[in-house]
Parts: C-alpha cells; structure tokens; sequence
C-alpha cells in the first residue's frame, strides 16, 4: 500500500483522497505501481488548480458576463465534487465559494452600474426632448434645425431604456422635430408667396422705370424716379436670383436717365456760366452812369444796356441776386436824378409828390399786410415774393419822402 498527505492506493489498486469529510473513492488503479496511481491523480488536481487560477483572473480582469463565469464555476466545482483528484480538494471548494461571492459582487455591481447608466441616459434623453420641444416653438429657421439634428445624432448615442419609456420619449422628440418641420415649411411656404408678390410689384417698377429712361422731362422724372425708388423699397426682396435681376435693369433704367440729364445739365451750367460773365459785364458798364451827370443820356443808355441783358439767357441762381442787384441799384440812382430833375423843373411837382407818397404808403402797408397774412397761413413763398416787391415799393417810398422834404425845404 501507497499513501501521501491528501490520498493513498490500497492493496486491490483502489485509490481514496483524503477530505475534511472522510477518505473519498478518488477510482482504481491496475496498470502500473500505487506511487504511479498518486502521481496521475495529483497531476489532475494540479490540472484544475490550473483552471481555477485562470477563471479567478478573469473574473477579476475582463468583462466576463455573471452567467459565463457562474457555469465554469459549477463545471469546476462538478470536478471538485466527484473526487477524480488528489489534493486538498477542501481548499478548492473554499476558492470556489470565494470566487462565487466575487461573481455575485461583480453581477451586483454591474447591476447598479446598469441602473445608473439607464438613469443618467433617462435623464440625458428627457434633456433632449426639453430642449427639442423649446427648439420647436423656435424661429431660429437655419440654427434650430441644426441643433435638431444634432440632438438626433446625440439621442442615437444613448443607450436604450424599458421599451415603455423609451417609445414615450422618442414620441415626444419626434412630434417636437415634426411640429418645428410643418412650421418651417409653413413660413418658407408663405416667405415664397410674399416673394413673388414682390417679384410681380418689382416687374411692374422696372418697366416704368425702363419706359421713363428716355425722357426728357428732368425735374418731374428725376421725382418719379424717386418715388419709385421708395416703391421698390416698400415691396419687399424677392426670390434671389430674380431680385439681383430685377434691380439690376431697375438701376441700369435709372443710370440711362441721370446720365442724359447730368450731360444736359453740364452744358446748361456751362452755357449760365457765361451769361453770367456777360451780365457782369453789363452791369460794370452801367455803373460806370453813376453819379448821374446828363440824365437823359444816361436814361438811353440805360435802355441799351438793359435790352441787351434781357437778350441773355439765365445765369446761376446763387449768383441771379447778386448780379441783379447791381443793375438795380443803377436804375435805383436814375430813378433818384429823375425825381429831382423832375422836382426842380415843375413848381406844380409838390402837390402831384404828396399825391405819389399817399399813394405808395398805401401800397407799402396793404404788402404789409399781405406779408403778415401770408405768414400766418403758412405760405412763406408767397410771403418771400411779396417781401422783394415791398422792398421795390418802400425804396421809391423814401425817394418820395424825401423829394416832398426838398418841396417843403
């Protein structure tokens, strides 16, 4: 008979291991010596010692599932179990048992990781439909689509719920997608309806515009031209394409009219340029009349010059003031030698100068009032023409006055 620590073989060939429950039949041994049958008996406790060592790994270091590692266990356990080793089989039970608590603490922790990561996609997707359904009252056309389909790629990376949840949720987020897609479509639908309306009032403004660009009425073209222009603004954009178009002729329309009246008005300025030079001087030759020496000399002269002035076409108007007033200053000191030539030629003269002064009195205060009338109705222009015409009236007034003064001297 052979024996060691954990088993021995007696004299029929029968081999036993030692447990903490007594010797267990471990089988029979015919082929060679008992120190042979330990040997081959020991090598497959080694063997699963081997396997108990590797699976305890796993556990510990890969994502081995509960289920996986639970079967291996209990094949394991099934060799244990059957006594077809020899060792301290005890001991690997009690690695057994311990690596079964490992598993359960693993499925455990694995469990209420689970919990937590469907909770936190919970969370994320509720998140997503909040932020979808804001999204959807959303008039933010381009911006709010993106972030749509942004949220879809976000919600694909989550992992799925409870069926029920799940499908509650995503019909929320789909309605919310759908709801923000028909309202989209509604505004764009409506945003074409108003552009084509604008690209129907925008063909019609071309089409006077272009009908207008020959025309030669500058001032009452070059004013529709402008109310066009305000038209054109009240219309609203068109479609793209059509817009660029469309204003395209309407200013090229434009460009054909101002630049005719630009060429038109070069040369009329130019042509009042030199009238101007010639009034100049028209009116330097009829300064050289002043002071008066031989009235009616001077009177003829007068004449002569002033018909050649009105034979000149018009000159500027911030320069017609000036070169006007130097002409009318002329006639203002002929007008003066008259009266006095007048006055000391005709004793009769004082009665007819008291006459001629009661009437421009009354003409200067009926302007008067008619200056102050129309000031209070509001009509400056007519004020303003009734104002150069006073001035006329209360120039010869004074000459008036004072030629009665030299009456009654």
């Amino acid at each position: 008979m052979s024996s060691d620590p954990w088993g021995r073989v007696d004299e029929t060939g029968t081999v036993y291991v030692r447990t903490a429950e007594g010797e267990q039949v471990v089988g029979s041994w015919q082929a060679g010596s008992p120190e042979e049958a330990l040997a081959y008996f020991e090598r497959k406790y080694d063997g699963i010692v081997v396997e108990i060592g590797l699976l305890e790994r796993r556990v510990k270091t890969t994502d081995l599932s509960a289920k996986d590692a639970t079967a291996a266990i209990d094949h394991l356990r099934q060799q244990v179990d059957e006594h077809h080793a020899v060792g301290d089989l005890d001991a690997l039970r009690k690695r057994l048992d311990t690596l079964v608590a490992t598993v359960e603490a693993r499925r455990e922790e694995r469990k209420a990781q689970k919990a937590k990561q469907t909770d936190e996609a919970k969370q994320a997707k509720e998140a997503l439909v909040a932020e979808a359904e804001e999204l959807a009252r959303s008039e933010q056309w381009r911006s709010a689509g993106e972030r749509l389909r942004a949220l879809v790629d976000t919600w694909k990376g989550l992992p799925r719920l409870d069926r029920k949840s799940d499908d509650e949720l995503w019909h929320r987020f789909s309605h919310a997608r759908s709801a923000f897609s028909k309202r989209r479509k509604a505004h764009f639908a409506a945003l074409d309806a108003q552009r084509e309306e604008a690209r129907k009032a925008k063909e019609k403004l071309v089409t006077e515009a272009e009908s207008l660009s020959g025309s030669t009425d500058w001032v009452g073209t070059a004013a529709r031209y402008r109310d066009l222009m305000t038209e054109w603004k009240a219309a609203g954009r068109a479609q793209r394409e059509a817009e660029d178009d469309l204003w395209n002729r309407f200013r090229g329309a434009q460009d054909i009219f101002f630049a005719a009246r630009s060429e038109v008005f070069a040369e009329r300025d130019a042509e009042q340029g030199e009238n101007l030079k010639l009034k100049e001087e028209l009116a330097a030759e009829a300064e050289k009349l002043v002071p008066v020496k031989y009235l009616k000399a001077a009177r003829a002269a007068f004449r002569s010059i002033n018909e050649r002035w009105e034979a000149i076409g018009h000159v500027p108007r911030d320069a017609r003031p000036k070169v006007e007033g130097r002409m009318q200053a002329v006639e203002r000191a002929l007008l003066e030698s008259e009266e006095s030539e007048w006055r000391r030629t005709n004793p009769e003269a004082r009665a007819r100068a008291a006459g001629l002064t009661g009437q421009l009195q009354a003409a200067v205060d009926k302007l008067r009032g008619q200056i102050d009338t129309a000031r209070a109705q509001g009509n400056n222009a007519r004020a303003d023409k009734l104002a150069k015409e006073l001035e006329g009236r209360q120039a010869l007034l004074d000459q008036a006055l004072k030629g009665l003064e030299e009456f009654g001297g």
